[in-house]
């Protein structure tokens, strides 16, 4: 089967999503399946689903480039200083604490989660649930001075309790950036160290979660399914590479409420669209 320019153009919409809502606190699996509701891909339910996950490797990648000097655990351009980087070797490993609770409720309840929330009223509700703790922590957080302030401060406990508040981002509507970072705000960590810290744990989360949706469907691809996802992932890449700058250059400045009042007004107008269709 071939693929219309009509379906490329819905793909690369797609990837334009992804790479924004990937980053920001506002869900970008959330945005994926409202676009899905309006700009309908002609794949079957099984690689849709798939899809809406995987394409999220092309943003991911793009962590990876803009973090590589943060995330190579390697020295390998100053042979002075020791080969392995130590600092890093402890960063990676309190993001595998940190994966371990969602690691656990996504294999437990991941069928279920996919089968009965995947809907416009709990994306709706998880949109205004998490919109609101968004203005209310950071109102709160104009009294407090952070205690965690760099990525280098985040202990292996204040990585587990994050990992804690990233297994509510398995409902859909969520964000699993926003999750985290509530989570870390709350806790004391600064918004910078948050967002640096949502960076590292969503490469090895996203590689899994990937590769768990790709032995499900299986590795049979028709052509047509795989210039989707090469042009989902690709899209989502680019878009991500400027969406990752412009966010940490945002957060040194400015506070997460514009998103809390952008996930509530979203919120609301899902609500109101699906109540009168």
């Amino acid at each position: 089967m071939g693929i219309d320019f009509i379906e490329i153009l819905k793909v690369i919409f797609l990837g334009i999503v992804e790479g924004i809502t990937e980053w920001l606190p506002i869900s970008s699996t959330g945005h994926m399946l409202l676009v899905d509701e309006f700009i309908t891909l002609n794949m079957s339910d099984a690689f849709k689903e798939m899809f809406f996950v995987v394409i999220q490797l092309g943003a991911i990648l793009a962590v990876v480039v803009i973090f590589w000097h943060k995330m190579i655990p390697f020295q390998l351009a100053d042979k002075t200083k020791p080969l392995v980087k130590r600092d890093t070797v402890s960063m990676w490993l309190k993001v595998v604490v940190a994966c371990i609770p969602g690691a656990i409720v996504t294999l437990l309840f991941d069928d279920y989660i996919e089968a009965h929330l995947h809907t416009a009223p709990v994306i709706a509700a998880a949109l205004i649930i998490y919109g609101i703790a968004f203005i209310v922590i950071e109102s709160w957080n104009k009294k407090r001075v952070p205690k965690t302030q760099n990525l280098e401060d985040i202990t292996y406990r204040i990585a587990f309790i994050i990992g804690l508040f990233q297994v509510l981002s398995i409902i859909p509507g969520t964000s699993r950036s926003g999750a985290t970072i509530v989570g870390a705000l709350l806790i004391g960590v600064s918004r910078v160290a948050a967002a640096e810290f949502t960076f590292f744990l969503a490469v090895p989360v996203m590689f899994g979660l990937s590769a768990i949706k790709i032995l499900k469907f299986g590795f049979s691809f028709t052509g047509a399914e795989l210039i989707v996802l090469a042009i989902g992932m690709i899209v989502a890449f680019f878009v991500s590479i400027l969406v990752i700058k412009f966010l940490m250059g945002y957060v040194q400045k400015h506070d997460f409420k514009l998103f809390g009042w952008y996930r509530i007004i979203l919120g609301v107008a899902v609500i109101l669209f699906f109540s009168l269709t």
